[in-house]
């Protein structure tokens, strides 16, 4: 039987289609990418914020239209979506059979098995928010196969005032270390090359089951293992950041000098409304010395723009601190008020044309920080990750350790030279354009 799959949102969401697509294949279930041809279609959804569940929302009724116009003979809704709204669902979008919490991934197979005996009630399975799913049992790699995520951690214990994600991924779980070593090793061997680090906060690692932060005793035993030439960390936390961290990135070559440290704002009273847990000056100092110690890190972060209350002035600082800090990766949000957040009770919300107009001032300046950037490497040489070859054209794209996938830029590689993807090649930058780099084979 043939299942179609649609994974909405973050990487770690993609981990979890990985997963149920690895209990369905154990099974004998076939995939497909065509919606006309697929039996079974699962959704694996995200709410995260409003342009996220608008989404999910709007595919679970385009793919509803599968039971009519394809095969489908069964709609099955997985994730933070159907974790959030499952009732709502059931009740609105009848022509779901299948319902999956964000704790249920491995009772994906009997979902779909009753989704396919009785469509007249819906299969659904909602495990309590305290489990944590194996991810160690033979995912299907959907990433292309030179890299993959390593999801280390579940939920999130912050309790942002924007977020949402404490209730609908459940408190912070960290995946137990020999677990995560058995996944890393698994995906080396089916060829994965980099490892890419994510979990709500990468940072607090371990804090749950070890009583202390081991996320840099994890990378030293990931470094182990034979096959992973690089390993990326995101979703630092910047008042999590140690020490030993940074002396485990600086000490460890296979650890690429790269770190996402989501900071969201940069005066200190937004910071304080939004829950969070640093102030500009802590930000300062932690970026400072992140830049002492490891000269030649990439540092990505994300902004929100039009938080509520948030003040002229109080985005002239955002603007300022992001025009002195000059990150190398940034991405600005507009604030979305989510239900059930403290956030969206708070007075003086802002009007949405305010917020987009903030964010898209912002966007400007990172884009002529990134563009002198880009232009600085000009000349340099560096190592990088081949991930294809461009069609109908002398040339590949790939990524050096600067660049994450499928978020920060590439590099384009112009060659007569046949180059097998997966290979990792030196390459002279010859030119840059405003995220991307063009490169040659050195010498």
């Amino acid at each position: 039987m043939k299942i179609m799959f649609i994974s909405l949102g973050c990487d770690k969401n993609l981990v979890d289609t990985e997963v149920m697509m690895g209990h369905l294949l154990r099974d004998g279930y076939t995939f497909t990418d065509d919606e006309y041809e697929a039996e079974v279609i699962v959704i694996n959804s995200c709410c995260f914020i409003q342009d996220a569940k608008e989404e999910s929302i709007q595919t679970i009724i385009d793919m509803a239209q599968m039971k009519t116009d394809g095969k489908c003979k069964a709609l099955v809704v997985a994730g933070c979506l159907a974790e959030r709204y499952r009732e709502e669902i059931k009740t609105e979008i009848p022509e779901v059979d299948g319902l999956i919490g964000t704790a249920s991934f491995e009772k994906i197979n009997e979902v779909v098995k009753k989704a396919l005996e009785n469509n007249t009630e819906i299969s659904e399975s909602f495990e309590p928010l305290t489990k944590l799913a194996r991810t160690d049992t033979g995912r299907v790699i959907t990433t292309g196969g030179w890299y993959s995520y390593l999801k280390i951690a579940e939920g999130c214990d912050k309790h942002c005032t924007y977020c949402i994600i404490p209730r609908i991924r459940g408190n912070y779980r960290s995946v137990p270390m020999e677990q995560l070593i058995n996944e890393a090793e698994e995906l080396a061997d089916k060829g994965v090359k980099e490892l890419l680090l994510v979990a709500q906060e990468t940072t607090l690692y371990g804090m749950d089951i070890y009583g202390q932060k081991m996320l840099p005793t994890l990378l030293r035993e990931l470094c182990k293992v034979s096959g992973i030439q690089w390993i990326r960390i995101l979703y630092c936390y910047p008042e999590e950041i140690t020490q030993e961290l940074i002396d485990v990135i600086k000490e460890e070559p296979k650890i690429c000098h790269y770190l996402d440290i989501p900071i969201q704002h940069a005066d200190d009273t937004v910071l304080k409304h939004m829950g969070r847990r640093t102030n500009q000056e802590d930000l300062r100092n932690i970026i400072g010395l992140l830049r002492k110690e490891i000269p030649d890190i990439v540092l990505r972060t994300t902004l929100i723009s039009g938080f509520p209350g948030e003040t002229q002035e109080q985005h002239e600082e955002l603007y300022r601190f992001a025009d002195e800090m000059e990150f190398d990766r940034l991405g600005v949000f507009a604030y979305s008020p989510e239900e059930d957040t403290p956030a969206a009770k708070l007075p003086d919300q802002i009007e949405d044309e305010v917020k987009e107009d903030r964010r898209d001032e912002l966007m400007e300046l990172q884009q002529e920080i990134a563009f002198e950037k880009a232009q600085e490497k000009i000349g340099n040489i560096y190592e990088v990750l081949i991930e294809g070859k461009i069609p109908d054209a002398n040339a590949y794209a790939g990524r050096t350790y600067m660049d994450a996938p499928n978020v920060d830029g590439l590099v384009f590689v112009v060659t007569d030279e046949e180059i097998m993807s997966g290979a990792f090649v030196k390459v002279r930058i010859t030119g840059a354009q405003e995220y991307d780099l063009i490169g040659e084979i050195a010498e």
